[in-house]
């Protein structure tokens, strides 16, 4: 009776100390989920806090301007220094046309490519290929810029431009897109090096988002008697389209404050002109050639409201990417 009773005591207390040691690891665990927790949500914190800065200390430097010109900025054609006229609108024009190019040429050539490299191209020169465009990637924006001035420029200048203004220059309607001389420089070539900058965004992340359609979904469509386009079309795009409009608005945000490339290419003339051959401005552009020069309160104060702008402008995208996101969800859904 005794050994019994030592016995089970003995498995007693083996009990009471397991039931304490799965305690003691409970408590680690919990104050681990609240300590990470507590990291992932000082690190948004941290963000929206950098995001309130940036928005608060742009608002205040323009805030001369904003007094002076109020919504009119936004509208005016006028950018004197020397009589204090400051006007944005030509740099939001040249802004939003020269990423629209860009875009018109990039997410088409980047859509393509990805779908070459995962479903046409050999195996051995997918790895390759896939290097080289992220390459591009890596290039300095400046490098593109003294590219596109002494190479891409004087190409243009006798040969695509002056086919634009022959072909398309008299028709009613376009052609007022295409008219005047070929400067070579202008709203176009900027398009041109910026399509060619965001080129590796919108390829990248296509190929992956294609790479990740489950295979057994191709299958499927090959063994029904579907060809490549067919399978692309019907599967493999709707599939990952999330990710594609994903990539697009990156690339997009990436186009819209590029200032170096642009800058050595547009021309930097304060107009708007009705044709994409003509020199042009954007706001990086400006900010860019000017900032150093600004000696006036007002002056600066502008380049500062330049700078909101565009900083708004690019939040407007990235909320319109999340809306159309969010719509392709609830679609799929």
């Amino acid at each position: 009776m005794t050994d019994i009773a030592t016995t089970k005591a003995t498995a007693a207390l083996s009990g009471d100390h397991a039931a304490a040691a799965r305690h003691a690891m409970l408590n680690r665990l919990r104050i681990g989920d609240r300590l990470f927790g507590l990291l992932t949500r000082s690190a948004a914190i941290a963000v929206l806090a950098v995001l309130g800065a940036v928005i608060v200390s742009l608002a205040s430097g323009a805030s001369p301007a904003l007094a002076r010109y109020g919504f009119g900025f936004l509208t005016s054609l006028s950018w004197n220094p020397v009589t204090e006229e400051f006007g944005a609108l030509p740099a939001i024009y040249g802004t939003l046309v020269t990423s629209a190019i860009a875009m018109l040429i990039a997410v088409p050539a980047g859509i393509l490519i990805a779908i070459f490299l995962t479903e046409i191209c050999p195996i051995p020169l997918r790895r390759p290929i896939g290097i080289a465009i992220e390459l591009l990637a890596g290039v300095p924006s400046i490098i593109y810029g003294i590219w596109g001035l002494f190479v891409l420029a004087p190409f243009l200048q006798v040969t695509l431009q002056p086919l634009l203004i022959h072909s398309l220059g008299n028709i009613p309607g376009i052609g007022g897109m295409f008219a005047g001389p070929p400067y070579g420089i202008g709203v176009m070539t900027a398009g041109l090096i910026l399509a060619i900058m965001v080129l590796p965004f919108v390829a990248s992340i296509s190929r992956d988002v294609f790479t990740a359609v489950p295979a057994v979904l191709k299958e499927a469509g090959y063994g029904v008697g579907c060809t490549t386009w067919e399978v692309f079309g019907k599967i493999v795009l709707p599939y990952a389209r999330a990710g594609v409009v994903g990539g697009v608005m990156l690339s997009l945000g990436r186009a819209l404050g590029e200032t170096m490339a642009v800058t050595f290419v547009i021309g930097n003339a304060r107009r708007i002109s009705g044709s994409i051959l003509a020199p042009g401005t954007t706001i990086s552009a400006i900010i860019a050639n000017e900032f150093t020069e600004a000696d006036g309160e007002l002056y600066t104060a502008s380049l500062i409201e330049l700078g909101l702008i565009l900083f708004i402008i690019s939040l407007i995208v990235l909320a319109v990417a999340r809306y159309l996101l969010m719509r392709i969800e609830q679609k799929r859904g």
